[in-house]
């Protein structure tokens, strides 16, 4: 028998997209599979939308299961979700992303002939608000350490991730206080010497749209810098900081001027060379 297949859909006011993302989950040529959606406090009518598609829902899936509470964050929702999961793999997708109908046998199969590895990513389009294609990400590299995390040296898009759902819990899910989640979970995994495998075929259509926290560099820089730092006795360790603290300094100067950046700038890179000589 196949083995089973969780995937998980977190929501939050995307009520002009969740519909198609479930859609694209119904639409999976692999037959195995449960569905837990839980919305987090959505404003807007994504609850409504959820609940006219759940009856096609029961109809595909071995088990769906769907919740809607108060407001408590990206990471509580993820941990919340990863209770109810009965499969052997996991897979996330946001509410405003969609899978193409390979994705998930793609994936199953690549994991059945390789049990080594704990999860596998692959390539990805780039779509807009009108699910117009505006662009495609694949890599041609197929295998990622720690260190190219920590460096964010990698092209692991996480709408295309698949786990060992019992690598994810053994590592204790998702750290709540965290927003940039798929990194600290990457992180998580590899610094335990969990495999990451990439597969260069275009699975997953990820959406470019104003609400998209992504576009929000400056935010995602210093929430990244939050994620590196239990790693600080890493040797990558100085070069990560280094790197993120150039991006967020590019992001003031877009927003305050020269008269910021340019004497914080010189500051950074005197911190960086004095650590790395004499740390």
């Amino acid at each position: 028998m196949q083995p089973l297949v969780s995937i998980v859909i977190p929501c939050y006011n995307h009520e002009n997209y969740i519909e198609d993302s479930i859609q694209s989950i119904i639409n999976q040529t692999y037959q195995r599979i449960e569905l837990i959606i839980i919305d987090d406090g959505s404003k807007d009518q994504s609850v409504e939308k959820i609940r006219a598609m759940l009856p096609v829902c029961e109809q595909r899936f071995e088990h769906i299961y769907f919740n809607t509470r108060p407001n408590k964050g990206l990471c509580a929702t993820l941990n919340e979700a990863l209770t109810h999961c009965q499969g052997k793999y996991v897979s996330i997708i946001a509410s405003d992303d969609m899978m193409l109908a390979h994705k998930t046998q793609l994936q199953v199969d690549y994991l059945k002939q390789h049990p080594e590895v704990t999860g596998v990513f692959a390539g990805i389009e780039l779509i807009d608000s009108n699910n117009r294609v505006i662009d495609q990400r694949v890599s041609a590299r197929t295998e990622y350490s720690f260190d190219d995390i920590l460096l964010n040296l990698h092209d692991l898009p996480t709408l295309t991730q698949m786990f060992h759902l019992k690598d994810i819990m053994d590592v204790g899910g998702y750290d709540e206080s965290i927003k940039v989640e798929d990194w600290y979970m990457l992180l998580k995994l590899t610094q335990q010497q969990k495999i990451l495998k990439y597969i260069p075929e275009v699975v997953c259509q990820y959406r470019i749209h104003d609400e998209s926290f992504s576009q929000n560099g400056l935010k995602m820089a210093e929430e990244m810098m939050k994620v590196i730092q239990p790693y600080r006795q890493e040797k990558s360790f100085l070069d990560a900081e280094f790197k993120i603290n150039r991006s967020i300094l590019k992001y003031h100067y877009k927003k305050k001027g020269a008269f910021v950046y340019y004497p914080v700038k010189y500051a950074v890179y005197l911190k960086y060379w004095f650590n790395r000589i004499f740390a």
